[in-house]
């Protein structure tokens, strides 16, 4: 059964994406730990969206076996409708995933979210992809958040690219560092907070939600209280093309 909700910034959806020029920059292991993250810490239910055609994030949830994060299936046309299924169906948090380029699909991500996040890794080449990125965040009017992620600790890099960043944007205040669990845990559908949850990553982890958390809140309150109304749930056959949202299909 469909639940539903009245328009209230308690229970409503939030939007959180995750865009990058650069490929290669963690998009999408970031997309799925702050998903997990999201759900452990009692933000959920929460939701996956796979917005890139790689589908990269589809084929780790597709060996995980836990059931949430939840994945919804769409397209970049069907998402508004989509989203204000996921709404009614009770999701709390959905965490968009996109590709790696400027396109359509990314531009209509970034106006359907709250807060956009922009894993850049401390390089010359992703330093400067992120004007682009920050571009379309600034012409939507949506906040954006950099996240310094594959860091070397107590490089002099790391520290002049989040002064780098801060002049396009808020730079968080958390620093996600490389190490080969990341990568080794999304093998196998987990996270770092699954394979070892008192490690250093996950620590990491956990203190980026939180951080994004806040920032997510205080966007969603802002624009409620501005006024602005929910995407409208569209026709009775467009909400019955989504029905199993959420729900692993089985293989035939």
């Amino acid at each position: 059964m469909v639940r539903r909700h009245n328009w209230h910034w308690n229970v409503a959806l939030r939007i959180l994406a995750l865009a990058s020029q650069k490929g290669g920059s963690g998009k999408t292991t970031l997309s799925g730990h702050l998903a997990v993250q999201a759900q452990r810490s009692g933000a959920g239910p929460v939701v996956l969206i796979d917005i890139d055609p790689q589908g990269s994030l589809t084929e780790w949830w597709n060996v995980r076996d836990a059931d949430y994060p939840a994945l919804a299936q769409t397209s970049v046309t069907r998402l508004g409708t989509d989203l204000a299924l996921l709404r009614e169906q009770g999701f709390k948090l959905a965490v968009i995933d996109t590709p790696p380029a400027i396109t359509l699909a990314i531009q209509s991500v970034i106006h359907a979210a709250e807060l956009v996040v922009v894993p850049t890794r401390p390089s010359p080449h992703d330093l400067r992809a992120v004007g682009a990125t920050a571009e379309l965040c600034d012409r939507a009017s949506k906040p954006l958040v950099f996240v310094l992620n594959a860091a070397t600790a107590h490089a002099r890099i790391t520290a002049e690219a989040a002064l780098a960043l801060s002049r396009h944007g808020t730079v968080a205040p958390v620093t996600l560092h490389h190490r080969t669990d990341f990568a080794a845990s999304m093998i196998d559908g987990r996270t770092v907070m699954e394979v070892d949850p008192q490690g250093k990553s996950a620590q990491e982890i956990g203190a980026l939600w939180t951080c994004v958390h806040e920032r997510l809140e205080q966007n969603f309150r802002r624009k409620v209280f501005a006024g602005t109304q929910p995407v409208t749930s569209g026709t009775s056959q467009q909400r019955a093309s989504g029905q199993g949202f959420g729900r692993r299909v089985a293989e035939s």
